[in-house]
């Protein structure tokens, strides 16, 4: 039996905006949030064989506990109704812990391109279905861009594409707990100012899609987690504030890396050399929905006829 092969890049998300509105009764936080795909990837190498049982190796030289690559290909798999050998390299470029949605990204490429090589598509709304269950960023990564995400995160909506400024991820190796950072919120069922901070919110968005600029709308976001977050880690303050002094800055997701936008490249290289001295630094920049989707179709041989996936988004 033949083996198919695919070498991926799954490339990181940050949150341009990002409100926490109240608890829902199933348990999550009702999300405001705008996401963005960047240039910082994993690289993911698959070999997929037809088998009469199935087998799943991973090479993963960090050892991440309850891998979301696993999880994802048992689920394929399971959908499918199939049986194969499939076996994964996972090489890591995105820092872990950080808000920047690297293990939802990779569960998201596996998604996208074990069907593919399976010869056997999922039409995207199942796999938008899959994609939720196994976590509440991995869909958007179905769809890259920039989108807002309500509810949990799961439900999107594409925004216009933005212009691929060059952006700088510092991370100070400090690991925020997501469980902690909402406790620390202390949203309940509901929340007195919800008004005030879905206004914020949409002034936002309007924003960015009139500059179709991040870094101009800067000025209109915030993200609910920097003020809890900032208080217990008062060393990411002062690395917010110093960054500031170079570019728009944001912290994404729950932290705990912060994101400087800059106008130019030339900008973003001044920043990666003060910073690079004290603490691990990634130059990158936005990926609008457009790219991300010929990047899919030009990194690897996965068949034009099955990917990607029909999708209500197709532009």
């Amino acid at each position: 039996m033949s083996i198919r092969r695919a070498r991926l890049k799954s490339l990181a998300k940050i949150n341009l905006d990002l409100r926490v509105l109240h608890k829902r009764s199933d348990g999550f936080h009702e999300l405001r949030t705008v996401f963005q795909t960047i240039s910082l990837a994993d690289t993911i190498d698959i070999e997929y064989q037809p088998a009469r049982r199935t087998e799943l190796l991973l090479d993963d030289p960090l050892a991440i506990p309850d891998n979301l690559v696993l999880r994802a290909a048992r689920a394929v798999l399971h959908d499918l109704r199939i049986h194969a050998r499939v076996s994964f390299r996972l090489r890591k470029q995105i820092p872990m812990g950080g808000g920047l949605g690297g293990g939802s990204s990779n569960a998201a490429t596996v998604l996208l391109a074990l069907p593919a090589l399976a010869g056997k598509p999922i039409p995207l709304g199942r796999l938008h279905e899959i994609a939720a269950e196994l976590g509440s960023d991995v869909p958007f990564f179905l769809l890259g861009g920039t989108a807002v995400g309500i509810g949990r995160g799961t439900e999107l909506y594409p925004l216009r594409d933005v212009t691929p400024e060059p952006i700088l991820i510092v991370s100070s190796g400090l690991h925020v707990a997501t469980g902690p950072a909402y406790q620390a919120l202390g949203r309940g069922l509901t929340v007195e100012d919800w008004s005030s901070k879905i206004n914020g919110f949409q002034a936002f968005v309007q924003a960015l899609g009139g500059g179709r600029s991040a870094k101009a709308a800067m000025s209109f976001s915030a993200n609910d987690f920097e003020a809890v977050v900032f208080r217990q880690y008062p060393q990411l303050k002062t690395i917010a504030l110093r960054l500031s002094k170079h570019g728009a800055v944001r912290m994404t997701g729950s932290g705990s890396a912060l994101v400087g936008v800059f106008d130019s490249r030339e900008q973003r290289d001044r920043a990666k050399e003060v910073f690079e001295k004290e603490y691990l630094v990634k130059a990158a920049a936005l990926v609008d929905r457009s790219s991300y989707q010929r990047l899919w179709r030009r990194q690897s041989n996965l068949s034009t006829d099955l990917w990607p996936p029909h999708s209500r988004y197709a532009r």
